[in-house]
C-alpha cells in the first residue's frame, strides 16, 4: 500500500462516518412529529408538545450544521497538509520526542476548541437560553473553558507525556506500560472524581437533615445498603435539566443529586431514583463497566501497538520522520469503525443495566414513583418521547421512555 492510498482511506473513513451520523439523524429526525404513544400521554399538553418538537428540530439542524463544518475542516486540514505544518512548528521548538508530541497536541486540541467556540456559545446562549434551559452566565461559560483547558493541559498532556516516555522506552511493549498507566488513573478517577474534579466546576453540599434525608436513610436502611454520602451538587448554575449519578466504590461510594432534581420531584420520585442508583451498585454494575472499559482499552493499545511505529501512518500524512504523534492520528482515524461496533455493544449492556437498575427501584421502593420522576425528568427537559429504534440502538446508553415504563409496568 502506498501513503496516497492509505490517505484516501483516511479520507474515505472520516467521510463515511459523517455520511453514516448524518443518515441517522436524518432518520431520527422523520419521527419528531410522530404522535405519543398511549402510555406517555399526558407528559406533555398539546403547546409543551409542540415546544419539544420545536426544539428537536433546532438541535437537529443546529448539529447538521456543527458536524458539517467539522468535516469540512478536517478534510481541508488533510489536503492542505496541516499535519505536517503543525508538524513541523512543533519540531522548531523542540528536537525532544516527548515535548514536540505535547506541542503537536497542544496545536491541534486548542486551535480546534477556539475555532468551534462560538458554536459552543451559540448552543448554550442561543438555543438553550430560547427554551428556557441555559442559566449559565457569560463570566460562567468562560471560566468552565479555562478551567477545561488546564486540566487537559496538566492531567490530559501529563499522561500524554508518559505515554510517549513509554513508546520511546520500549517501542512495541510500551502498550503495557501505557494500560497500566491508564488502568490507575480510571481506577482513581472511579474513587476520587466527585472529591477532585467536581468542586472545580460546582459547588457541592451534604444533604440537610430535614423529610429528604429521612426517607432516603430510611430507603438505605431497609436494603441494607450504607450510605454516609449524600450529596447535592448546584446544577441550576447552568442548567434546569436534572440529574443523579452514583460515583465512587467501598468507602468512596457516594449519591450526588443536582437541585435541579430535588426542586423538580417529589419525595416519594427521588427515593425511587435513588433506588435505581443504588440498584446500580447492588447489582456490581459499577465493577462491570470498569472492568469492560479497562478491558477495552488494553485491547486498543494492543491494537496501537501493531500499527503506530508504521511509517506508512506518518507518510500518508505529509510527514517523512516516523513520529508517535503523527501515527496516533492515523491510527485514531483506521480505529473509528471498530470504535462504533465496540460502542454500539457497550450501550447494549448499559442499556441491559438500566433495565436491572429499574427492576431493583420496583423491588424495593415503588415503580409508580419512578414512572411519575422519569415522565417529569422527561417533560422538564423536552426528551425526544419517539426516537428511531436504530438510532436508540447507536446512540442511546438508556432505553427509551417508553420501553422503561413498559419494563416497569411488568
Amino acid at each position: 500500500m502506498t501513503p496516497q492510498t492509505l490517505f484516501y482511506i483516511l479520507i474515505g473513513i472520516i467521510i463515511a462516518k459523517y455520511l453514516f451520523d448524518t443518515f441517522l439523524n436524518a432518520l431520527n429526525s422523520k419521527h419528531f412529529n410522530d404522535a405519543i404513544p398511549k402510555e406517555l400521554e399526558g407528559i406533555y399538553n398539546e403547546e409543551e408538545y409542540l415546544k419539544s418538537q420545536n426544539y428537536k428540530k433546532e438541535k437537529y439542524k443546529f448539529s447538521i450544521l456543527t458536524s458539517t463544518f467539522s468535516v469540512l475542516l478536517t478534510v481541508l486540514f488533510f489536503v492542505f497538509d496541516g499535519f505536517a505544518y503543525v508538524d513541523a512548528i512543533a519540531r522548531n521548538i523542540s528536537d525532544n520526542s516527548i515535548i514536540i508530541t505535547l506541542i503537536f497536541f497542544g496545536i491541534i486540541l486548542f486551535a480546534s476548541d477556539f475555532i468551534t467556540l462560538p458554536f459552543s456559545y451559540y448552543n448554550t446562549f442561543v438555543i438553550e437560553e430560547k427554551f428556557g434551559f441555559n442559566k449559565s452566565t457569560v463570566k460562567t461559560f468562560i471560566f468552565d473553558k479555562i478551567k477545561g483547558w488546564l486540566m487537559l493541559l496538566i492531567i490530559g498532556g501529563g499522561i500524554l507525556a508518559l505515554i510517549t516516555w513509554f513508546y520511546k522506552l520500549t517501542t512495541t511493549n510500551f502498550w503495557l506500560y501505557a494500560w497500566a498507566l491508564i488502568a490507575v488513573f480510571t481506577i482513581l478517577m472511579n474513587l476520587f472524581y466527585s472529591k477532585l474534579i467536581v468542586p472545580l466546576f460546582n459547588k457541592q453540599t451534604a444533604l440537610e437533615d430535614g423529610e429528604l434525608k429521612t426517607a432516603i436513610n430510611t430507603f438505605a436502611n431497609n436494603v441494607g445498603f450504607k450510605l454516609d454520602n449524600i450529596y447535592v451538587i448546584d446544577g441550576s448554575k447552568r442548567s434546569t435539566k436534572a440529574n443523579a449519578y452514583f460515583s465512587g466504590f467501598g468507602s468512596q461510594k457516594r449519591i450526588t443529586l443536582f437541585d435541579t432534581l430535588i426542586n423538580d420531584l417529589e419525595i416519594d420520585e427521588i427515593v425511587a431514583v435513588l433506588a435505581h442508583e443504588v440498584g446500580h451498585y447492588k447489582k456490581k454494575h459499577i465493577i462491570y463497566n470498569l472492568i469492560m472499559s479497562l478491558v477495552l482499552a488494553g485491547f486498543t493499545f494492543y491494537i496501537l501497538s501493531l500499527l503506530v511505529g508504521n511509517n506508512l501512518l506518518s507518510q500518508a500524512l505529509g510527514v517523512e520522520i516516523t513520529s508517535f504523534h503523527i501515527g496516533l492520528i492515523a491510527f485514531g482515524i483506521l480505529y473509528s469503525p471498530i470504535s462504533e461496533i465496540t460502542g454500539f455493544f457497550m450501550n447494549v449492556v448499559s442499556r441491559k443495566f438500566e433495565y436491572e437498575a429499574d427492576d431493583y427501584a420496583k423491588t424495593y421502593s415503588n415503580a409508580d414513583a419512578l414512572i411519575s420522576s422519569l415522565k417529569k425528568l422527561s417533560k422538564n427537559s423536552l426528551s425526544n418521547l419517539t426516537p428511531n429504534n436504530l438510532y436508540v440502538k447507536m446512540h442511546y446508553s438508556h432505553p427509551t421512555l417508553l420501553q422503561r415504563i413498559l419494563n416497569l409496568k411488568k
